[in-house]
């Protein structure tokens, strides 16, 4: 079958009659069907697929594979069999609005500054673009949107035609085709002329509204964001509901939120300042407390413990205190946490022993990982043995 024989492109045709031409599963089993005409539109060009009904069953994909329009369907059709076919015209129309907004802004970005388009992306809820510069401001942006809301504002037509190879010096186009046969163009007259079989409003006032949200840098090219038409409108929901709950959170009106906000984010910086530096208290007169008990083995006196939970940075930061306190000091903390077993050790500078080589003769012993430096290292495994054996089995390597 020719795609081109399909009537697909016809943006407003979404309930139709057609005839069941294959009924086949693909490679992953997935029921599909081929019809001898078609209103859903394929996925490609940057432009999602179709969704809706035929005879009633959901059609949840629809592409083409090696020139069949394959409609996606929970079960199968009989051969033959006359249906009627249904678009989802809410999902159609977004789309609709969404492409032909694209040829707009892209038009506009090329009108104004000479950027090109190099793709676009037509997402669930936001669009964009790729332009082909490596530089963008914020003023650029204000003029183009103005240029592109401009545009829609005179509601010129929006007009599509089949031409030859031959007719094409007729028009100038915004880019390459990527076809040489059935060739269809989408022209916003004096604006923007472009081969394109994605499906478009036939004026541009039926896109609506054009807003830029945000951009992004992109390898050497700059990503930019978009809505069109009713996402616009939702998108502004969305947002008023976020500034009336932070209104209300931070007891400031609209234009000051963003003063509230920094004061906000200030007050949670020095609060958190303030609570690292307790902590840090806290773990300085815990590894005094700890100190004070140190025990005398193999010639060594020897500072050991064993936690639970403790976050292992905080059991290396009072190890690391206690050896950078006194330098004649060996350190041995095990730490008995939900799923693993830690340790960590540590050496004081006057000290001849090797936390690392301690480590690795270790760690065998319980199927662990882990290693370090001379004067501190730590590892960790699964629970092979209990807290209490580890620490039995660190002292015994010392």
């Amino acid at each position: 079958m020719e795609t081109e024989k399909l009537f697909y492109h016809d943006p407003y045709l979404c309930s139709f009659k057609a005839k069941i031409q294959l009924a086949k599963r693909d490679e992953q089993g997935r029921h599909y069907v081929v019809l001898d005409q078609t209103a859903f539109y394929p996925i490609g060009g940057g432009q999602p697929h179709d969704t809706g009904t035929l005879d009633g069953m959901h059609v949840d994909d629809v592409k083409e594979v090696e020139g069949e329009l394959r409609h996606y369907v929970d079960e199968s059709f009989e051969f033959g069999k006359e249906i009627i076919g249904e678009i989802d015209w809410k999902r159609r129309f977004d789309h609709m609005q969404q492409h032909a907004g694209q040829h707009i802004l892209s038009a506009a970005f090329e009108e104004t500054y000479g950027h090109k388009t190099i793709s676009f992306h037509l997402g669930k809820e936001i669009c964009s673009i790729d332009i082909h510069t490596n530089e963008l401001m914020d003023g650029e942006l204000h003029k183009v949107e103005e240029l592109a809301n401009r545009i829609i504002l005179e509601n010129r037509p929006i007009e599509t035609k089949w031409v030859s190879k031959d007719e094409l010096a007729n028009y100038t186009l915004r880019k390459e085709l990527s076809v040489s046969n059935n060739i269809r163009l989408v022209i916003i007259p004096d604006f923007d002329y472009n081969g394109c079989g994605g499906t478009h409003p036939n004026s541009t006032g039926q896109v609506s509204s054009i807003k830029i949200l945000h951009w992004e840098k992109q390898k050497k090219n700059i990503r930019v964001y978009f809505v069109c038409g009713n996402r616009v409108l939702k998108q502004l929901e969305e947002k008023h509901g976020v500034i009336q709950k932070l209104t209300a959170s931070l007891s400031a009106p609209q234009e000051e939120l963003e003063i509230a906000a920094n004061r906000v984010l200030q007050q949670s910086k020095e609060y958190e300042k303030s609570i690292s530096e307790l902590k840090q208290k806290l773990m300085h007169h815990e590894a005094d407390s700890l100190l004070s008990q140190a025990t005398l083995i193999k010639d060594r006196r020897v500072v050991k413990s064993v936690f639970q939970n403790r976050p292992m940075q905080e059991l290396q930061y009072i190890a690391k205190y206690i050896t950078g306190k006194t330098s004649d000091h060996l350190v041995l903390f095990v730490n008995n946490a939900d799923k693993k077993l830690q340790f960590v050790c540590a050496s004081g500078e006057s000290l001849p022993n090797d936390m690392n080589k301690l480590v690795k003769r270790v760690l065998p012993k319980i199927d662990g990982k882990g290693g370090g430096t001379k004067h501190i290292a730590q590892g960790g495994s699964e629970h092979v043995i209990t807290a209490e054996e580890l620490m039995e089995l660190l002292v015994c390597e010392i």
